[in-house]
């Protein structure tokens, strides 16, 4: 088998899922992410630590050689190695390998094996759930959309607990409340606006008390809104066409159009 035919069928079964091979393959890659990184959390329990954890470290160990080896042909595989490693799941691969080499100088990085649960990702598009790929590009394309409406409500939010903040401790600065100066009165704008309530902050002056119920009460409206703007983001967004689960060899973009010749991303041929 020549180079590029070899390129060429390691891509389909690494990075696709439309062929039997590229499925199995993922499907067993996917168990092996899973078993990792229940590998991991078991380890932290200090009485299965202490009994096996020889064995975890064993464990380990063959898991990150084989996501090592894994990583290495994903790299090979793809006609630009630096577009897949720079990519998101191509960091995320690296970092899921990364603790353990680490380990060997400093010490408890291992820890951080956990971040393999993200790759867990990709069962969306191993087993061609197509519909979640879609709702998943119109939730994306929802947030770009509205993320400049979005930004104006953050910015009226900061307005809007920095006033708040400053009044209540004009109020209430002066007694034992805890409003003792106006970064902490903002935290407690914040903490009260979102609707989450410590409690570890609480006014006691009448005003101070009839200020609070005004922000408790506009909490529940300013939570609406950014919703409102999502969801007619997500209305209008919903005709987005269908994706498959092909990937591009050249920019590794994910999802791309079921009758796409050409990458929409870098206009590469998808396939020869």
């Amino acid at each position: 088998m020549k180079k590029n035919e070899l390129k060429e069928k390691l891509h389909e079964i690494i990075f696709e899922a439309d062929t039997p091979a590229g499925k199995l393959f993922d499907v067993v890659l996917l168990i092996a992410i899973l078993l990792s990184v229940i590998i991991v959390m078991l380890e932290s329990v200090p009485e299965y630590s202490k009994l096996y954890g020889r064995y975890f470290n064993i464990a380990e160990w063959v898991f990150t050689i084989i996501f090592t080896i894994e990583y290495l042909l994903r790299l090979y595989s793809v006609y630009k190695p630096m577009k897949y490693a720079t990519s998101f799941f191509g960091i995320v691969d690296l970092l899921s390998i990364l603790p353990s080499y680490l380990s060997l100088i400093f010490a408890g990085t291992h820890s951080l094996m956990v971040i393999r649960g993200l790759r867990l990702l990709r069962v969306f598009r191993i087993f061609k759930l197509a519909n979640f790929l879609n709702e998943g590009e119109v939730i994306v394309k929802a947030l770009k959309a509205s993320r400049a409406k979005i930004m104006v409500f953050i910015i009226f939010i900061l307005i809007m607990v920095s006033i708040f903040g400053s009044l209540m401790y004009l109020v209430e600065g002066q007694t034992n409340s805890g409003f003792d100066s106006i970064p902490r009165s903002v935290y407690w704008a914040i903490v009260t606006l979102t609707t989450v309530g410590y409690g570890d902050i609480s006014p006691q002056t009448t005003l101070g008390q009839f200020i609070a119920s005004i922000i408790m009460i506009a909490g529940y409206a300013v939570i609406a809104v950014p919703t409102g703007i999502v969801t007619n983001e997500l209305f209008v967004s919903k005709k987005n066409s269908k994706v498959s689960t092909q990937s591009c060899r050249y920019c590794s973009l994910e999802g791309q159009d079921p009758d796409a010749i050409y990458c929409k991303h870098c206009g590469e041929k998808l396939n020869d």
